[in-house]
């Protein structure tokens, strides 16, 4: 099979080398346009663009999604993954069997633009992979394939998104195979059904009157990107890993050791493990503590 892929982020990788290494043919691969990026601004191609590029597959960067019609009247199948651009119905219906998505969630559930970080904010035990045929709805299309995946109690997004790209790959090549099967898609159900959108900024920013369980579901849905946050002597810090503590502090509180920093919540207190000040580096707590000099007055807002 003729197959194209349409993708921008890391985790797209893992689905492009398995469909590399396959029988089916890599014919191209898409996505956006190169972005200006880093303190100088210089402008990058993304990480699906590097691979195709160090792979010697024809990489296409539209502007506009009218320009992917003719590459899709070219190929059998188009296999998108974190793409990031709302395509036409001219576009996705013009391959012979269509856009697939891999998507993130055990569809319905989670259908949007943020499922993994979602997922793991609402405290779910399970979660998984879907690929699903493109319609006109919002992760609406009928489905192909599904695989289930437990989410360890310490999993980050970065450590989910990993294990699901992984996962994601695998169920691209089920679903060709179902494809050459001639298989049908099953339609998806509403039931069930809910949203994750977009994380924004302000999303992320710590609630300390909040329940531990609560902050530290944030903390992880939120790393990589955009990192739960809080204010600290009127500065900006980024938490990136924490643990429940039993010791107790009025919300926002701090309480310091030569070692370890304590931070109150809601129901008690979190520890925090690693951290990125304002304008500097992730260090542990302990390093950071070295130069903060907390006082009893400090607190996290």
């Amino acid at each position: 099979m003729r197959i194209g892929v349409a993708a921008t982020p890391l985790v797209a990788i893992p689905t492009l080398e398995a469909l590399s290494a396959s029988t089916h043919e890599l014919v191209a691969v898409i996505t956006q346009p190169d972005r200006a990026a880093g303190r100088g601004k210089e402008m990058r191609q993304s990480e699906v663009g590097k691979w195709a590029t160090s792979n010697g597959i024809q990489l296409i960067k539209p502007n506009e999604p009218s320009e992917l019609l003719e590459i899709s009247k070219a190929v059998d199948c188009v296999i998108t993954v974190g793409y990031g651009v709302l395509l036409p119905a001219e576009v996705f219906n013009a391959p012979r069997y269509g856009y697939l998505n891999l998507h993130f969630s055990l569809l319905p559930k989670w259908r949007g633009a943020a499922p993994v970080q979602r997922s793991i904010q609402a405290g779910d035990a399970v979660t998984g992979v879907t690929v699903f045929k493109l319609d006109e709805g919002m992760d609406t299309g009928p489905i192909y394939i599904q695989k289930t995946l437990s989410i360890p109690a310490d999993y980050r997004s970065s450590e989910l998104f990993r294990e699901l790209s992984i996962l994601g790959a695998s169920a691209v090549l089920e679903a060709l195979v179902k494809i050459d099967g001639d298989e049908e898609p099953i339609a998806q159900t509403n039931s069930g059904a809910s949203r994750a959108p977009k994380i924004s900024k302000d999303d992320a920013r710590i609630d300390w009157i909040r329940t531990s369980d609560e902050i530290l579901r944030d903390v992880r849905a939120f790393f990589p990107s955009p990192i739960a946050w809080t204010s600290f002597r009127d500065e900006t810090i980024r938490i990136e890993r924490a643990v429940i503590s039993h010791e107790k502090l009025r919300p926002g509180a701090l309480s310091a050791s030569s070692d370890s920093l304590h931070v109150g919540t809601g129901d008690g207190s979190l520890q925090i493990m690693q951290l990125t000040p304002a304008g500097k580096k992730s260090v542990d707590a302990k390093s950071w503590l070295n130069g903060a000099r907390i006082s009893s007055q400090d607190n996290f807002v």
